[in-house]
């Protein structure tokens, strides 16, 4: 897949930057050969390759998604300089 000048002009206006003809060429070059690298990556065989959690050889520790009420309205509060009911009163904010 080939991404041409066209494209990144586009790309640009939707993004509202402004690209001159060369860049534009020159991004549009650079965006197919990372597409090309991609579209390597997607043809690996990975059939029986087991998922790698991280690359280094430090030990995995990864604690369970579980929600916890660790603090009380009242102690969240207890510190707080000014409230209203259970909110946090702050100074107005532009």
């Amino acid at each position: 897949m080939a991404i041409d000048e066209k494209v990144i002009s586009n790309m640009a206006k939707l993004a509202r930057l402004q690209v001159t003809q060369e860049e534009a060429v020159e991004l549009g070059e650079q965006l197919t050969k990372v597409l090309n690298h991609f579209q390597q990556i997607s043809q690996i065989d990975t059939q029986g390759v087991e998922p790698l959690v991280t690359p280094s050889e430090i030990n995995f520790f990864a604690r369970p998604d579980e929600a916890k009420k660790e603090n009380s309205t009242e102690e969240m509060l207890a510190n707080a300089p000014d409230k209203a009911g259970n909110l946090f009163k702050v100074p107005p904010v532009v």
